[in-house]
């Protein structure tokens, strides 16, 4: 066989997978469609819990030299292309200036085509998706610095309060210019464990434990520290809050909580759960797989032939 007449019988198997794929997709959507009739009366429709358990399963399961990165945005992108269909959506975007870098990881996570708008502070962001003027939003992460953090904005017990659900980048940082950039996505919608989650919570008291204290606290307690800061209000000199963020799934009422307001050794006011997020994949889970092992082929035999045993 020619190199041409080889290359063309290579191209129509493409041709034929490419149509198989397509198929598939519209047979998942037709799935999809059952899940959004289910899923009817819920006013938000979007399930973050479910969106890491599928990537955290394909990309273990995947093989070859197909790189996991671009499997991660191709299934993000049918992802939220179907939630499109299920109701309105839409990402509202920190676009102040430190949040450099939060619009690459919108568009990385929800979509090339999903709409976004750009808001000037965080506090703005937080409000649109209050209200729902926007389905989830993006933060920039939390700074022990932060003069006016917005982590405060989410101390409260409502519902409607948006919650952290998700941390981003989840596949590994993209190619835009604040590649370094990192995120939070919010959302007044609960998450379910996973099995790698972390959480986020405030620990709200008039006394003063520091820092240093509340990081032995929370390791009496059996919480390990990924990040903790505190804020005060300046203009009504109100209680501490106190943020940590915790490996694990801790919701309050979670008895790591008891044991950490009573490892303290202060009155505490309350502790309210900020959220909760999956553990994004990491370099190792994103590094090249094992190269994938061709079809077996059967041995052609003879008519009357036997296989020898050894």
């Amino acid at each position: 066989m020619s190199a041409a007449k080889s290359l063309d019988a290579l191209r129509r198997d493409i041709d034929r997978i490419d149509d198989e794929i397509h198929d598939l997709i519209q047979r998942r959507t037709r799935i999809v469609e059952k899940v959004r009739d289910v899923k009817k009366g819920d006013a938000v429709k979007i399930r973050p819990s479910r969106e890491d358990e599928i990537l955290y399963r394909l990309v273990a399961r995947h093989a070859g030299n197909f790189p996991k990165r671009e499997l991660t945005r191709i299934w993000r992108e049918l992802i939220v292309a179907t939630l499109s269909f299920e109701g309105p959506f839409s990402v509202a975007v920190c676009a102040g200036d430190d949040a450099a870098g939060c619009w690459d990881l919108a568009r990385d996570q929800y979509g090339s085509f999903t709409p976004m708008a750009g808001y000037p502070s965080a506090r703005r962001v937080i409000d649109a998706v209050g209200s729902q003027s926007a389905t989830v939003g993006i933060l920039p992460l939390p700074r022990r610095d932060d003069a006016d953090p917005w982590w405060p904005h989410l101390v409260a017990d409502s519902r409607d309060v948006p919650r952290v659900i998700a941390r981003l980048p989840f596949a590994g940082p993209g190619n835009g210019p604040s590649s370094n950039a990192e995120a939070f996505v919010v959302c007044p919608v609960s998450r379910q464990p996973t099995g790698r989650d972390r959480s986020l919570f405030v620990v709200e008291t008039d006394a003063d434990p520091g820092l240093t204290r509340l990081g032995t606290a929370l390791a009496a307690a059996g919480l390990a520290a990924r990040f903790t800061a505190v804020w005060r209000d300046p203009a009504s000199r109100g209680p501490r809050l106190f943020l940590a963020e915790v490996d694990g799934f801790v919701v309050p009422g979670d008895r790591a909580l008891l044991r950490l307001a009573s490892a303290l050794e202060c009155p505490v006011n309350r502790i309210v759960g900020l959220g909760t997020y999956g553990v994004p994949l990491t370099a190792e889970e994103l590094a090249p797989g094992p190269a994938e092992a061709p079809p077996a082929r059967r041995r052609r035999t003879t008519k009357g032939s036997r296989k020898r045993r050894s």
